[in-house]
């Protein structure tokens, strides 16, 4: 029997589903004194570091878990649950860590580095661990803006350190006390086997440490992802299925085009070896997001046997019901985040709360951006933007950021701009794709995923001067996404615009493009992957 602490820190069903998935029951801690009883204690962590001790300070729950550290008695720590473990963070000043860990959790410098640091890196041992016995170098997946520093203070405690922009600590362990900064619940295999040899070994075994040099003394490098993307709706016949727009049209012969059921292709995509999933929900229902009960389930039912990281997109904004009860965007996307999503995507609701302020210059916390970053951490945070070419004769014709194509526009013009779109592309805002992107930014999002209406479904490749201008404007991570058509299509977006993960859905649906084959493309041309 493994107890889980779930303190209501983002997607723990995740680690749930994947102890079930190795074979062993779940309980939860219901009082304080269930974290000292547990035979064994998995404390996950999502989000904001002073949210995370706010809440755990609540429910009676620090006291207990600094005993039980201190008692040496098995202990999983993930992701924050590690940060926690140090004496404080610069995401929370003045709140207090549990001080078990000399030393401080700082920021990544975000003039250096995409910030957070999303996606799939390795890690180097410098003790032997049971926890990781049969791991062989494979990357695991990170997703954070702050990391553990190295001191003399607390090296004693460093089990891996990982690096980005420079080396800083990915797991400690002392004595049956562990944690990792990666999440080995949504690192595919390889950190299935790692949580299994925390479930399944005896505590000795387990956790027995002893000195051991470096087995890699090389710089972990990160992954290249390569996304899946499902576009999910109802049909004519009411029915939830996987469909593809061209230019956002998702109709042929007018009937919706039905490339397959989005359960089982997320599985047959992350069999495959994709990097990450990403839902989309296109369909009327999401007008109710609380009772949106099939994309709900859709989450709960991939999150059973696909172990890497789940987007959600779709009607994550703030509501009343036709009962006249009102739901918050906070609301709403903890909906997703208990069924199974790690991150959230927000489209039109972006351009509303880019829109307003820029106008006004004032942030008032009650944006979906602002409100889901602020407890889930910005990493929760994906903005999915739909911009389309507007052509002009020269840039002292507008007022947006311009660039100077190389696909002049249908009256010869060699300039053009970026108009953001709401509402499935079907209305243009008077907001170009840097002013969002830059507002949503400053607001707290934590990546962006960058559509293009014009290469929607033509098999053309990405908008490479529309990526190269965004990549250059923010410095959180991009997701290249509309017109891959081939492999080759993935290693010009890596090479020409360094962005940190492409994303394709149409091609892959119908086996047009095989995500092996993109992968090893992209080996060939000597870019990272997983």
């Amino acid at each position: 029997m493994i107890t889980l602490l779930d303190y209501g820190a983002g997607n723990v069903r995740s680690v749930r589903n994947a102890i079930k998935k190795l074979g062993c029951e779940v309980c939860d801690v219901e009082k304080p004194e269930d974290v000292l009883q547990a035979e064994k204690l998995i404390f996950p962590g999502v989000g904001n570091f002073g949210v995370v001790m706010e809440r755990l300070a609540g429910l009676g729950y620090i006291e207990p878990l600094i005993r039980r550290i201190k008692e040496n008695k098995p202990l999983l720590g993930i992701c924050v649950a590690l940060q926690a473990m140090f004496e404080g963070s610069e995401e929370a000043p003045g709140v207090a860590g549990l001080g078990i860990i000399p030393g401080q959790i700082k920021r990544f410098e975000d003039h250096v580095l995409s910030v957070p640091q999303i996606g799939w890196n390795g890690i180097k041992i410098y003790k032997n661990s049971g926890m990781f016995s049969g791991y062989d170098q494979e990357k695991l997946y990170f997703v954070h803006s702050y990391y553990a520093t190295i001191t003399p203070e607390n090296a004693d405690w460093i089990l891996s350190t990982t690096d980005y922009g420079g080396e800083y600590i990915s797991a400690v362990a002392k004595g049956r006390v562990t944690a990792f900064q990666f999440h080995p619940e949504k690192s595919g295999k390889a950190g299935l086997n790692i949580l299994n040899n925390f479930l399944t070994k005896g505590a000795d075994e387990n956790l027995t440490l002893t000195p051991a040099a470096p087995r890699d003394l090389q710089p972990t490098r990160m992954a290249k992802r390569i996304i899946a993307c499902l576009d999910v709706r109802t049909n004519d016949a009411g029915d939830l299925v996987v469909t593809k727009g061209d230019q956002y049209d998702v109709r042929e012969k007018g009937e919706v085009r039905n490339l397959g059921q989005p359960v089982e292709l997320a599985r047959r995509y992350y069999e495959e070896g994709a990097d990450e999933i990403t839902f989309l929900n296109i369909t009327g229902f999401r007008d109710f997001p609380m009772q949106d009960q099939p994309m709900l389930e859709v989450l709960k039912r991939t999150s059973e046997n696909v172990f890497v990281p789940l987007t959600i997109g779709g009607g994550i904004r703030e509501f009343t019901d036709s009962n006249g009860r009102s739901y918050s965007s906070l609301d709403v996307a903890s909906a997703y985040f208990r069924s199974g999503a790690d991150k959230i995507s927000i489209g039109s609701d972006a351009v509303y709360a880019a829109e307003q302020y820029l106008q006004t210059g004032r942030k008032t916390g009650k944006t979906s951006i602002e409100q889901i970053s602020q407890v889930y951490g910005a990493q929760a945070v994906v903005i999915s933007v739909d911009p389309r070419r507007v052509y002009v004769k020269s840039p002292v014709d507008t007022r947006r950021n311009t660039i100077k194509t190389r696909y002049p526009g249908p009256n010869g013009e060699e300039f053009c701009w970026y108009q953001c779109t709401v509402k499935g592309g079907r209305e243009g805002r008077d907001i170009d794709a840097v002013e969002l992107v830059r507002a949503c930014a400053e607001l707290g999002a934590g990546e962006i995923l960058l559509n293009c209406i014009d290469k929607d479904g033509t098999n053309s490749g990405f908008d490479i001067e529309l990526i190269r201008q965004v990549r250059t404007a923010v410095s959180i991570p991009v997701i290249a996404s509309s017109g891959a058509g081939e492999a080759a299509h993935f290693v010009e977006v890596f090479q020409e615009t360094d962005v940190e993960a492409a994303l394709a859905a149409g091609i892959f649906h119908r086996r047009e493009v095989p995500l092996s084959q993109v992968k090893e493309a992209m080996r060939r041309h000597g870019l990272e992957t997983r």
